[in-house]
């Protein structure tokens, strides 16, 4: 089966800022619980548009975070189907359902100002306390 690209959403500008937090001495750890934060607004999201037939497709997303991201991945080797229903197959004839996409639209603005509360949060911590 034909395999979908990555879905990226990223943050521009996102490699700077963690260069700047870190060079003030901000604990890039802390910015683990804000991406888990995030991508459980937007898995929670998805699960209400992910396209339903048995329940698989659902059942397979999973949330991964890391200090610099995080990701949600659907699909696996007993639900191949993940990126050929989100991104579409034409040759055939299956019309993309970027539930995915529409997840983090979905929840756009919350993502951003859970971001924003968290690095303003990180600039004042290191202002008041200093370096880690």
């Amino acid at each position: 089966m034909a395999a979908g690209p990555a879905a990226r959403v990223q943050v521009i500008g996102g490699p700077q800022m963690r260069r700047a937090l870190k060079h003030m001495g901000a604990d890039l750890a802390d910015l683990s619980a804000v991406n888990r934060q995030v991508g459980e607004m937007v898995l929670a999201a998805s699960h209400d548009l992910v396209p339903r037939l048995s329940g698989d497709l659902d059942a397979s997303q999973k949330l991964s975070v890391t200090r610099t991201r995080a990701q949600i991945v659907a699909g696996s080797r007993l639900v191949p189907y993940a990126g050929p229903i989100h991104f579409g197959w034409p040759a055939h004839n299956i019309t993309p359902q970027p539930w995915l996409y529409d997840a983090l639209d979905k929840r756009a603005g919350e993502v951003a100002d859970a971001y924003e509360k968290r690095v303003a949060e990180l600039v004042t911590r290191v202002g008041r306390e200093g370096p880690h």
